[in-house]
Protein backbone atom coordinates (compact mmCIF):
# COMPACT_ATOMS: atom_id res chain seq x y z
CA UNK A 1 0.00 0.00 0.00
CA UNK A 2 1.08 3.60 -0.63
CA UNK A 3 0.30 6.19 1.16
CA UNK A 4 0.88 10.02 0.25
CA UNK A 5 1.06 13.34 2.37
CA UNK A 6 0.57 16.58 1.83
CA UNK A 7 3.08 19.00 3.76
CA UNK A 8 2.28 22.58 2.31
CA UNK A 9 4.82 25.17 2.17
CA UNK A 10 4.40 28.41 3.53
CA UNK A 11 4.33 30.70 0.45
CA UNK A 12 0.68 31.53 -0.57
CA UNK A 13 0.61 34.13 -3.38
CA UNK A 14 -1.46 34.94 -6.53
CA UNK A 15 0.62 32.30 -8.85
CA UNK A 16 1.03 29.57 -6.11
CA UNK A 17 -2.69 29.92 -4.35
CA UNK A 18 -2.32 27.94 -0.73
CA UNK A 19 1.56 27.34 -1.20
CA UNK A 20 3.25 24.99 -2.68
CA UNK A 21 2.38 21.39 -2.60
CA UNK A 22 5.17 18.83 -1.34
CA UNK A 23 4.44 15.23 -0.99
CA UNK A 24 5.54 12.64 0.74
CA UNK A 25 5.32 8.89 -1.23
CA UNK A 26 5.74 6.31 0.71
CA UNK A 27 5.73 2.44 0.13
CA UNK A 28 7.07 -0.35 2.60
CA UNK A 29 8.58 2.26 4.94
CA UNK A 30 11.06 4.20 1.46
CA UNK A 31 9.42 7.61 0.90
CA UNK A 32 10.08 9.95 -2.02
CA UNK A 33 9.65 13.37 -1.64
CA UNK A 34 8.53 15.68 -4.52
CA UNK A 35 8.50 18.98 -4.91
CA UNK A 36 10.35 20.22 -1.79
CA UNK A 37 9.51 24.09 -2.81
CA UNK A 38 11.53 26.95 -2.10
CA UNK A 39 14.29 27.35 0.51
CA UNK A 40 12.39 28.04 3.77
CA UNK A 41 13.41 26.77 6.98
CA UNK A 42 10.22 25.56 8.76
CA UNK A 43 9.26 24.25 5.74
CA UNK A 44 12.45 21.59 5.16
CA UNK A 45 11.66 21.12 8.86
CA UNK A 46 8.35 20.01 8.30
CA UNK A 47 9.41 17.96 5.58
CA UNK A 48 12.05 16.37 7.89
CA UNK A 49 9.39 15.32 10.34
CA UNK A 50 7.25 13.71 7.89
CA UNK A 51 9.95 11.42 6.88
CA UNK A 52 10.60 10.43 10.77
CA UNK A 53 10.72 6.34 10.52
CA UNK A 54 10.97 6.29 6.98
CA UNK A 55 13.51 5.59 4.74
CA UNK A 56 14.02 8.35 1.80
CA UNK A 57 15.38 7.25 -1.74
CA UNK A 58 14.74 10.42 -3.15
CA UNK A 59 13.54 14.13 -3.77
CA UNK A 60 11.90 14.70 -7.24
CA UNK A 61 10.75 18.10 -8.99
CA UNK A 62 8.08 18.63 -11.59
CA UNK A 63 10.06 21.51 -13.05
CA UNK A 64 12.62 24.07 -11.91
CA UNK A 65 9.97 27.31 -10.64
CA UNK A 66 11.77 28.89 -7.19
CA UNK A 67 8.09 27.52 -6.32
CA UNK A 68 9.05 24.20 -6.85
CA UNK A 69 12.39 22.88 -6.97
CA UNK A 70 15.78 25.09 -5.20
CA UNK A 71 15.21 22.76 -2.18
CA UNK A 72 16.13 19.83 -4.01
CA UNK A 73 19.29 19.62 -4.03
CA UNK A 74 20.39 20.80 -0.19
CA UNK A 75 17.70 18.34 1.04
CA UNK A 76 18.93 15.61 -1.79
CA UNK A 77 22.31 15.81 -0.47
CA UNK A 78 21.22 16.60 3.40
CA UNK A 79 19.32 12.80 3.07
CA UNK A 80 22.02 11.05 0.87
CA UNK A 81 19.85 10.15 -2.03
CA UNK A 82 19.34 11.06 -6.05
CA UNK A 83 17.41 14.27 -7.04
CA UNK A 84 15.57 13.44 -9.90
CA UNK A 85 14.70 16.21 -12.69
CA UNK A 86 14.51 16.78 -16.19
CA UNK A 87 16.52 19.65 -16.54
CA UNK A 88 18.63 22.21 -14.60
CA UNK A 89 17.43 25.37 -13.79
CA UNK A 90 18.08 28.47 -11.80
CA UNK A 91 19.12 26.90 -8.26
CA UNK A 92 18.62 23.43 -9.43
CA UNK A 93 20.76 20.72 -11.18
CA UNK A 94 19.64 16.88 -11.08
CA UNK A 95 21.66 14.25 -10.10
CA UNK A 96 19.56 12.19 -11.92
CA UNK A 97 17.86 13.27 -15.35
CA UNK A 98 14.06 12.39 -16.06
CA UNK A 99 12.93 11.43 -19.68
CA UNK A 100 9.32 10.41 -20.58
CA UNK A 101 8.65 7.21 -18.86
CA UNK A 102 11.35 7.13 -16.83
CA UNK A 103 10.51 4.82 -13.57
CA UNK A 104 11.49 5.57 -9.73
CA UNK A 105 11.37 3.05 -7.77
CA UNK A 106 10.86 2.71 -3.97
CA UNK A 107 8.99 0.36 -2.14
CA UNK A 108 6.67 -1.90 -3.84
CA UNK A 109 5.78 0.77 -6.30
CA UNK A 110 6.84 2.98 -8.74
CA UNK A 111 6.47 6.59 -9.74
CA UNK A 112 6.64 7.13 -13.63
CA UNK A 113 7.88 10.45 -15.09
CA UNK A 114 5.06 11.92 -17.74
CA UNK A 115 6.92 14.39 -19.95
CA UNK A 116 4.36 17.47 -20.05
CA UNK A 117 5.77 20.73 -21.60
CA UNK A 118 3.49 23.56 -22.04
CA UNK A 119 3.63 25.28 -18.70
CA UNK A 120 7.56 24.72 -19.25
CA UNK A 121 9.62 23.11 -21.47
CA UNK A 122 10.97 20.70 -18.84
CA UNK A 123 7.72 20.00 -16.87
CA UNK A 124 7.36 16.40 -15.80
CA UNK A 125 3.66 14.75 -14.54
CA UNK A 126 4.45 11.73 -12.15
CA UNK A 127 2.32 8.30 -12.20
CA UNK A 128 1.59 6.83 -9.87
CA UNK A 129 -0.89 3.82 -10.70
CA UNK A 130 -4.12 5.50 -11.67
CA UNK A 131 -3.00 9.13 -9.96
CA UNK A 132 -1.18 11.77 -11.28
CA UNK A 133 0.68 14.20 -9.76
CA UNK A 134 0.40 17.23 -11.95
CA UNK A 135 2.73 19.90 -10.87
CA UNK A 136 1.84 23.00 -12.19
CA UNK A 137 0.48 20.94 -15.59
CA UNK A 138 -2.43 21.03 -13.79
CA UNK A 139 -3.60 22.81 -10.50
CA UNK A 140 -6.72 23.28 -8.20
CA UNK A 141 -8.97 26.24 -8.49
CA UNK A 142 -7.30 28.04 -11.29
CA UNK A 143 -5.94 27.92 -14.69
CA UNK A 144 -1.99 27.80 -15.31
CA UNK A 145 0.51 30.67 -17.16
CA UNK A 146 1.59 28.77 -20.33
CA UNK A 147 5.16 29.24 -21.84
CA UNK A 148 4.16 27.38 -25.11
CA UNK A 149 0.05 26.85 -25.93
CA UNK A 150 0.89 24.42 -28.73
CA UNK A 151 2.76 21.77 -26.50
CA UNK A 152 0.49 22.92 -23.22
CA UNK A 153 -2.76 21.38 -25.44
CA UNK A 154 -0.62 18.29 -26.19
CA UNK A 155 0.37 17.62 -23.20
CA UNK A 156 -3.07 17.46 -21.73
CA UNK A 157 -4.42 15.35 -24.59
CA UNK A 158 -1.49 13.45 -23.17
CA UNK A 159 -2.49 13.03 -19.31
CA UNK A 160 -6.35 12.71 -20.62
CA UNK A 161 -5.12 9.55 -22.52
CA UNK A 162 -3.68 8.29 -19.02
CA UNK A 163 -6.78 8.61 -18.13
CA UNK A 164 -6.18 9.16 -14.40
CA UNK A 165 -8.60 8.53 -11.61
CA UNK A 166 -6.94 11.28 -9.51
CA UNK A 167 -5.26 14.48 -9.73
CA UNK A 168 -2.77 15.58 -6.91
CA UNK A 169 -1.40 19.26 -8.04
CA UNK A 170 1.36 21.45 -7.48
CA UNK A 171 -1.14 24.10 -5.48
CA UNK A 172 -4.49 23.82 -4.52
CA UNK A 173 -6.81 20.82 -3.02
CA UNK A 174 -6.27 16.86 -4.55
CA UNK A 175 -9.23 17.20 -7.46
CA UNK A 176 -10.58 13.18 -7.79
CA UNK A 177 -12.60 14.01 -10.63
CA UNK A 178 -9.73 13.64 -12.93
CA UNK A 179 -11.52 12.94 -16.05
CA UNK A 180 -13.85 16.15 -16.00
CA UNK A 181 -10.93 18.09 -14.56
CA UNK A 182 -8.52 17.47 -17.66
CA UNK A 183 -11.43 17.78 -20.17
CA UNK A 184 -12.56 21.28 -18.93
CA UNK A 185 -8.58 22.96 -18.91
CA UNK A 186 -9.11 21.28 -22.33
CA UNK A 187 -12.14 23.04 -22.79
CA UNK A 188 -10.92 26.56 -21.26
CA UNK A 189 -8.05 26.82 -23.74
CA UNK A 190 -10.06 26.46 -26.91
CA UNK A 191 -11.93 29.23 -25.52
CA UNK A 192 -9.48 31.17 -24.88
CA UNK A 193 -8.04 30.68 -28.19
CA UNK A 194 -11.51 31.31 -29.57
CA UNK A 195 -11.66 34.83 -27.38
CA UNK A 196 -8.17 36.05 -29.09
CA UNK A 197 -9.46 35.23 -32.82
CA UNK A 198 -12.99 37.14 -31.72
CA UNK A 199 -11.03 40.10 -30.33
CA UNK A 200 -9.00 40.13 -33.46
CA UNK A 201 -12.23 39.81 -35.66
CA UNK A 202 -13.87 42.71 -33.57
CA UNK A 203 -10.82 45.17 -34.17
CA UNK A 204 -7.98 44.72 -31.82
CA UNK A 205 -4.85 45.22 -33.79
CA UNK A 206 -2.45 44.50 -30.68
CA UNK A 207 -1.32 42.27 -27.79
CA UNK A 208 -2.35 45.22 -25.25
CA UNK A 209 -5.76 45.57 -27.15
CA UNK A 210 -6.94 41.96 -27.00
CA UNK A 211 -6.29 41.58 -23.52
CA UNK A 212 -7.92 44.53 -23.06
CA UNK A 213 -10.81 42.66 -24.38
CA UNK A 214 -10.39 39.17 -23.62
CA UNK A 215 -9.72 40.05 -20.04
CA UNK A 216 -12.11 43.20 -18.99
CA UNK A 217 -11.78 43.63 -15.74
CA UNK A 218 -8.16 42.03 -14.76
CA UNK A 219 -6.42 42.74 -11.50
CA UNK A 220 -3.90 45.16 -12.88
CA UNK A 221 -1.63 42.92 -10.96
CA UNK A 222 -2.11 40.44 -13.04
CA UNK A 223 -2.32 42.18 -16.02
CA UNK A 224 1.85 41.45 -17.32
CA UNK A 225 0.56 37.46 -16.94
CA UNK A 226 -2.15 38.18 -19.47
CA UNK A 227 0.37 40.01 -21.79
CA UNK A 228 2.29 36.80 -21.65
CA UNK A 229 -0.67 34.32 -21.85
CA UNK A 230 -2.13 36.03 -25.33
CA UNK A 231 1.16 36.55 -26.52
CA UNK A 232 1.81 32.17 -26.18
CA UNK A 233 -1.16 31.83 -27.90
CA UNK A 234 -0.82 34.05 -30.86
CA UNK A 235 2.33 32.57 -30.88
CA UNK A 236 0.23 28.75 -31.85
CA UNK A 237 -1.56 30.97 -33.92
CA UNK A 238 0.87 32.22 -36.09
CA UNK A 239 2.37 28.73 -36.45
CA UNK A 240 -0.74 27.46 -37.01
CA UNK A 241 -1.41 30.23 -40.40
CA UNK A 242 -4.12 31.79 -38.46
CA UNK A 243 -2.26 35.49 -38.02
CA UNK A 244 0.16 37.60 -38.70
CA UNK A 245 2.81 38.81 -35.91
CA UNK A 246 4.45 42.58 -36.35
CA UNK A 247 8.06 43.05 -35.50
CA UNK A 248 9.05 42.67 -31.63
CA UNK A 249 6.36 40.50 -30.62
CA UNK A 250 7.42 39.83 -27.11
CA UNK A 251 5.62 43.22 -26.14
CA UNK A 252 1.95 44.19 -25.76
CA UNK A 253 2.37 46.57 -28.25
CA UNK A 254 2.97 44.18 -31.22
CA UNK A 255 0.94 44.30 -34.34
CA UNK A 256 -1.26 41.46 -35.37
CA UNK A 257 -3.84 40.86 -37.90
CA UNK A 258 -5.95 37.74 -39.12
CA UNK A 259 -4.62 35.68 -41.84
CA UNK A 260 -7.10 35.50 -44.86
CA UNK A 261 -8.28 32.03 -44.37
CA UNK A 262 -10.54 31.47 -47.80
CA UNK A 263 -13.19 29.34 -46.64
CA UNK A 264 -12.55 29.13 -43.33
Amino acid sequence: MTAIELVLAPNPGPFTGPGTNTYLIESKGEALVLDPGPIIPVHLDAIRVALTGLIPVGVAVTHTHPDHAPAANGLGAELDVPVYGFAPGDGFEPTARLEDGFPIGFGANRLVAVHTPGHTSDHVCFRLGDYLFTGDHIIGGSTVIIEDAAAYMASLEKVAALAPARLYPGHGPQLPDARNVIAEYIAHRVQREQEVLTALRSGATTIDEIVDIVYAGLDPNLRMAAVFQVRSQLIKLRDEGWVVLGAGNAGGATTVRLEERPGV
